[in-house]
């Protein structure tokens, strides 16, 4: 049995954009084109598709992924080998949500006794944070761009990661406070916030006023994204997006 590109992209989520590059790069050609041009995928070619969504969502590059799948002698040893880093993964979501869980623990204490909420170690904050989930979208979207970041992101050091980790969250909580606080998306601080969150996005790649404005969306319609920024303070996923796109607004347009 065959199933169009449409078929295949509506199964699998990936965009008929994003089947095409990976045929012209030569990771998932199809089984066959039809005479009228469309792409036909089989059955080995959907198992292949699996891996590469799976080794996307762990983080790895389309050239590390082509390496691997072109190693690999043996399917289902293969897929033991993304079950474990899958496990890996959800050890550390595990490690994120207790983060979270603490930190709400700890404020809801502090609130109760009458008291301005802190943090009595800040380091726990961060503990299972990894900011690299927060370019997933741009990855599938820009899957060029997403090359190009993924170099860059091979250059740095464990203590690199850490740091950047830590000033995701750092930037998030700072997010909340201004919030908490009232205060209006377009307010100038607020915008100089964000212009925090834009350079360091601009790290890993440069996004337009509206795929910056779009990155922001994603943060409230993606689930993974919402229940990061929501469990940091309810409705910061909302403020984020249109703080987002009041600053692409007055500073990229």
């Amino acid at each position: 049995m065959a199933w169009s590109i449409a078929d295949v992209a509506r199964m699998s989520g990936a965009t008929s954009r994003t089947l095409r590059h990976y045929d012209e790069i030569g990771l998932l050609p199809p089984a066959w084109v039809g005479g009228n041009g469309y792409r036909y995928y089989e059955e080995d070619d959907l198992l292949r598709l699996q891996q590469i969504l799976v080794l996307r969502e762990l983080g790895l590059g389309l050239t590390e992924i082509a390496g691997i799948l072109d190693r690999q002698t043996d399917e289902v040893e293969a897929l033991r080998a993304h079950h474990k880093r899958l496990l890996a993964e959800q050890d550390r979501l595990a490690a994120l949500a207790g983060t979270v869980a603490r930190t709400i623990a700890e404020l809801e204490e502090r609130r109760d006794d009458g008291g301005m909420p802190k943090i009595n170690r800040p380091e726990n904050l961060f503990a299972g944070f990894d900011a690299s989930k927060y370019d997933a979208e741009a990855r599938r979207q820009w899957p060029e761009q997403w090359e190009e970041s993924k170099r860059f992101v091979d250059t740095l050091a464990p203590e690199d990661h850490e740091r950047m980790q830590r000033e995701a969250t750092a930037q998030m909580i700072r997010m909340a406070e201004f919030m908490a606080a009232g205060a209006p998306v377009d307010d100038p601080v607020v915008l100089t916030e964000v212009d925090v969150h834009y350079q360091g996005v601009c790290r890993f790649w440069t996004p337009s006023a509206a795929a910056y404005k779009g990155l922001g969306r994603t943060y409230v319609d993606d689930p993974r994204f919402k229940s990061a920024y929501d469990e940091i303070a309810a409705g910061l996923a909302e403020y984020q997006r249109d703080a987002m796109a009041a600053y692409a607004d007055a500073r990229l347009s």
